[in-house]
Parts: C-alpha cells; structure tokens; sequence
C-alpha cells in the first residue's frame, strides 16, 4: 500500500502550502517527500521549498515545547518533521534568503549557548567524532569517574547500550520503530520489535550512530550522575538525573555538562563536552 502511495504523490501537481498545524499538515508533508523522489528536478525544487515554506523545525520546537511529557507520538512528530525539514534543504536550491536566515538562526543559537556557559563559569571544548558518547568520556574524565585512559567514546556507548538493553520496558516507548508502523505515511509510532531493539542495542554499542535523549538518560541512570545539557532554546538547560528528579544547574553535586547543538554545525545535531573555564 506504501508504495502506491508513493507513486500516485509523484503523479499529481504541487499542492498549494496551507497555513496550518504540523498535525494537519502531516499527509501534505509526506506527499512532499515522496515528491523528493521525481526525476523532474523542477519537481523536486519545488517540493523541497514548499517543505522549507512549512518551517518544519519550529513546528517540531512547539511540539516539544507544548508535550513536556514528550509521548512516543508527540516525539515520532518532532522527529518525523526535523528529517523532513533536513532532507528538504538538501534537495533545495541554493537560496541566499534561506542561507541567510540558517546563519542568523545558527548565530543565535552560538550567542544563546554560549551566554549560559558564561553564566556558569563554563566554556566550550569540542568533542570531535561521536559527539555525545567523546564529550560524556571528556566528563568523566574531568570528574574523575574513570582513569582517563578508560574515558572513551568506546566504553561510553557499550554502557549506554548496555543499561539500555537491561532496561528494555523502560526505554521501548522512547524507540519508535522505523519501520512497520512507523514507516514512509505511517500516521501513528509503532514500538519497536525484539529484532529491531536488539539491532538499536548494537548500533549504539558498534557503530557510529548518533545518540540522543535516551542514551544520555541512559547514561546518567548507568553512571549514577546527573547530567545538565545546555541548549540554545527554551529551557537554556536540561537536567537529567539518574532517579528522575529534577537537579538545579547551580547544584554543588558532580555532574557532567554538556552542549547541545542543533544549529550551528552544518553535519546536523551535535554536543560537546562542557569544562570550567581555565584561570588566566
């Protein structure tokens, strides 16, 4: 059924954009997407600026904003959004309107992030390959959890894959499936199966994939450590603490501090390890 959905969108006219919410506008964005696929490259400019018209990262920013809860289908929706609106600017011409505005946005973001840090006595040190799992090493490292010889990104994710597939029932509502129920048009988040889990289990373990919120909860309940993430948007900083509750960023207990960046490097997401800053 997915596939002749997908060839009947390559077959109509552009639909003109409405003004409305990302949850009315979920059918007109997955018809935009399969257009992604035309060899017309008209078509698929087109289709890609419509995409861009719909600003898709500040309707994923209001879902977020609006499900402090984030259940499993308000974060498939914000997810489902970001890659379509990250897709859509690699198809998309080089507009110098739209480039001006991700700089602006990506400029914003820097002063926002690095505002907070100064706040609290913190600068920045760049986590270079498997951001999230480097910077959280460089933490440990710095807090003494582990000899330094033993803060790798390597061991870092075999924890966070490990607690993660110890915990199955706790994580599976945090893990949309990305296929079956959560495929190409799919209009509510499937949960994953046990093949795809143990899959997600050793992808975080082996490969390079990119970690996110469920790794660092992971990690602060491993390590038995909160863990504050610094962010350009609304809250500037996010706790995550190893018994759910929330820890004041001004708190003397250990933690590890981290950035998160949505913005500002063109690869996409990434984090880096945050360090008091060094006396003159």
């Amino acid at each position: 059924m997915a596939a002749k959905k997908k060839r009947s969108a390559k077959q109509q006219p552009l639909p003109e954009l409405p003004v409305q919410p990302l949850e009315q506008d979920d059918d007109l964005m997955n018809d935009l997407l399969a257009q992604l696929e035309s060899r017309d490259q008209t078509v698929k400019e087109q289709s890609a600026q419509l995409l861009n018209d719909m600003d898709l990262n500040s309707k994923a920013d209001a879902i977020e904003k609006t499900n402090p809860k984030q259940d499993a289908k308000a974060r498939f929706k914000a997810r489902q959004a970001r890659k379509a609106a990250l897709l859509a600017k690699s198809y998309g011409p080089d507009d110098p309107e739209n480039q001006e505005r991700l700089q602006r946005e990506a400029k914003e973001e820097e002063e926002s992030i690095r505002k907070t840090c100064k706040s609290l006595g913190l600068e920045i040190h760049e986590a270079n390959g498997h951001c999230l799992f480097s910077a959280i090493a460089d933490q440990l490292s710095l807090l003494h959890v582990v000899p330094p010889a033993q803060a790798t990104y390597a061991n870092v994710r075999l924890t966070a894959a490990n607690y993660i597939h110890s915990h199955r029932d706790d994580f599976l509502p945090f893990l949309p499936s990305e296929i079956g129920e959560d495929g190409h048009g799919a209009q509510e988040p499937g949960l994953m199966g046990d093949a795809e889990f143990e899959s997600y289990c050793n992808s975080v373990r082996d490969t390079a994939m990119w970690g996110g919120e469920p790794e660092i909860v992971a990690l602060s309940k491993a390590l038995n450590l909160p863990i504050h993430v610094v962010q350009g948007s609304t809250p500037p900083i996010v706790t995550h603490h190893p018994t759910g509750q929330e820890t004041p960023p001004t708190s003397t207990q250990p933690a590890i501090k981290i950035s998160y960046h949505r913005r500002m490097y063109g690869l996409g997401e990434h984090y880096n390890s945050l360090r008091p800053v060094a006396p003159n």
